[in-house]
């Protein structure tokens, strides 16, 4: 199969999850955490960019939802953005690519 293909069929499955329920404040301290420290390790402290691209809000401004949290999912063949689906579902996917398009949240009390 076609990249393009595979990557299509990929964001069709993930599209019904666009609006799915948040996770609990538990389970979000927990994505923050990994977000700022996992993701930050090549997308830079600040996720302002290092190794991968920058994950602010400005940079990701248009980039589309469906296609940041397949991307946070399923990973990124041929390049170092590995995929994460063995630590989250598909809605906590859809959650993060949410948070960091609205400007991702400074990590909360509890988490550090």
């Amino acid at each position: 199969m076609r990249p393009a293909v595979a990557l299509c069929l990929a964001l069709a499955s993930l599209g019904a999850r666009a609006d799915a329920p948040e996770p609990s404040a538990q389970r979000q301290r927990e994505l923050v955490r990994m977000v700022r420290q996992d993701c930050g390790s090549c997308h830079g402290l600040h996720l302002t960019g290092g190794l991968g691209p920058a994950l602010t809000r400005e940079a990701l401004a248009g980039k589309p939802l469906e296609s940041m949290a397949s991307t946070i999912y399923g990973g990124r063949p041929g390049t170092p953005m590995a995929p994460w689906k063995a630590m989250l579902t598909e809605d906590e996917a859809h959650w993060i690519a949410r948070q960091l398009l609205a400007g991702f949240p400074e990590p909360m009390k509890g988490s550090e």
